[in-house]
């Protein structure tokens, strides 16, 4: 009888790393570069580290709630971690952060778009947070809402990276616990990412779009904000929008 080498919390973070920011459910192969080359580094063949994969989805409440269960032998170690990632984010993402460089994954370039507004603003009238601390939860959050929305804003279908943001659904200054928490975040172009932000428009329960009328219908404004109105946006493959951050925006920030 064979027995199974436990996983590591190193090897195990690793995963998480890949499911929260980097692939979605149909990716998990054992043929995906990513997931060969994460595999390498943590000492784990490519098809085990997909099938755990398959496991972390089983907890995603988004991907069983579309009939998609992945795995059904998510372990206790998984289920403990997936508690742990969702009842802080904050620390999580810096736990991620820690093992990327452990396993000398980190990546070279800046994830986060300057078009972003920063946690660690010093104008913004909140005490300046460490700055590598803010960015690494910045990191998380970008990489982890570009992931889920296949990196497409989900109100235009905008595909270049370079003009989208991960935009707070409550804004962080608001909220500072769930600043890092994807299911705070829709991914949007920069224009309607302000245009949220100032509450030109919002999203109803039944996740179509609600433009405001109190702005002047100029040409523009009517072909890039209001031509969205009652269209449904684009459903993300993970970390769905949580309906009490939707409620909020609706009820404190849409100036319909």
């Amino acid at each position: 009888m064979t027995t199974r080498t436990p996983w590591t919390r190193q090897q195990l973070l690793a995963a998480f790393e890949i499911y929260c920011c980097r692939l979605n459910f149909g990716s998990f192969h054992s043929r995906n570069p990513e997931i060969v080359r994460f595999a390498s580094s943590i000492g784990r063949s490519p098809s085990a580290l997909a099938m755990k994969l398959s496991n972390i989805a089983s907890l995603d409440p988004l991907i069983t709630s579309t009939g998609r269960v992945g795995l059904k032998s998510a372990s206790a170690a998984d289920r403990a971690m997936w508690e742990e990632m969702t009842q802080d984010w904050d620390s999580f993402s810096l736990l991620l952060k820690e093992n990327l460089d452990s396993l000398g994954l980190a990546e070279n370039s800046d994830p986060v778009n300057s078009t972003e507004e920063p946690f660690d603003n010093p104008q913004l009238g909140v005490d300046r947070p460490i700055t590598s601390t803010a960015r690494v939860g910045q990191r998380f959050f970008r990489t982890a809402v570009l992931s889920a929305y296949e990196q497409r804003c989900c109100i235009s279908g905008l595909a270049i990276p370079g003009l989208l943001v991960a935009s707070h659904i409550v804004p962080w200054r608001i909220d500072l616990a769930n600043r890092v928490n994807p299911h705070n975040g829709l991914l949007l172009s920069a224009l309607h990412d302000r245009a949220f932000d100032t509450g030109l428009f919002t999203i109803e329960k039944n996740m179509t779009v609600k433009v405001s009328r109190e702005c002047p219908q100029d040409e523009f404004y009517s072909s890039a904000i209001f031509a969205f109105h009652g269209k449904r946006i684009s459903s993300p493959l993970k970390f769905a929008p949580d309906p009490e951050f939707l409620k909020y925006h609706r009820d404190n920030i849409y100036i319909g």
